[in-house]
């Protein structure tokens, strides 16, 4: 098990291989469909985004409303390829990882090749057990999507495996 902690940087990335299980920690930013258009809006316009990319994850997630007493509701992953459109250009702003579940489209295997990023997958269906390692969450951008706003997690340990590597390697297709 290789332990990470965000903001990740080129030497964390490289280390990564396909099929490796990682356990994360630090600061995880959501973003889903909605979010992701409006980021991309902005870098094409020249302006500053709300959140500085740079070495940082963005974990696709609509969380849904904590239950009184805890820090955030279920917390599984979403659909990765629905993002494939605005990833290169997230990456190419200093984005270094995604969370996800699913494949991903070969352009955006290859930006994750080019700009030295890592695709990993949280299990889907397992939303409640990964909420609970989160251990903070507040909206920090795009309050008007709802449970797709921007949200800053800090997550302890949460269980991610590496799909797509900087080698160019992807474990679902090395698994088949």
């Amino acid at each position: 098990m290789i332990r990470l902690t965000t903001p990740l940087n080129d030497h964390d990335i490289e280390a990564l291989s396909a099929g490796d299980s990682v356990l994360l920690s630090g600061v995880v930013y959501t973003a889903r469909d909605a979010a992701h258009a409006r980021l991309v809006e902005l870098l094409r316009q020249g302006k500053p985004l709300p959140v500085d990319l740079a070495g940082q994850v963005i974990y696709y997630v609509g969380p849904t409303p904590a239950k009184p007493g805890q820090v955030i509701g279920s917390a599984g992953p979403t659909t990765a390829g629905r993002m494939d459109s605005f990833t290169p250009e997230l990456l190419a702003a200093g984005l270094k990882g995604m969370i996800g579940k699913g494949r991903r489209d070969q352009s955006v295997i290859d930006a994750i090749v080019r700009y030295k990023a890592v695709y990993f997958a949280a299990t889907g269906g397992a939303a409640a057990m990964l909420a609970k390692r989160i251990v903070s969450c507040e909206v920090v951008a795009y309050d008007d999507l709802g449970c797709e706003a921007i949200h800053r997690l800090e997550v302890r340990d949460l269980p991610v495996i590496v799909i797509n590597d900087c080698h160019g390697r992807d474990f679902y297709a090395e698994a088949e």
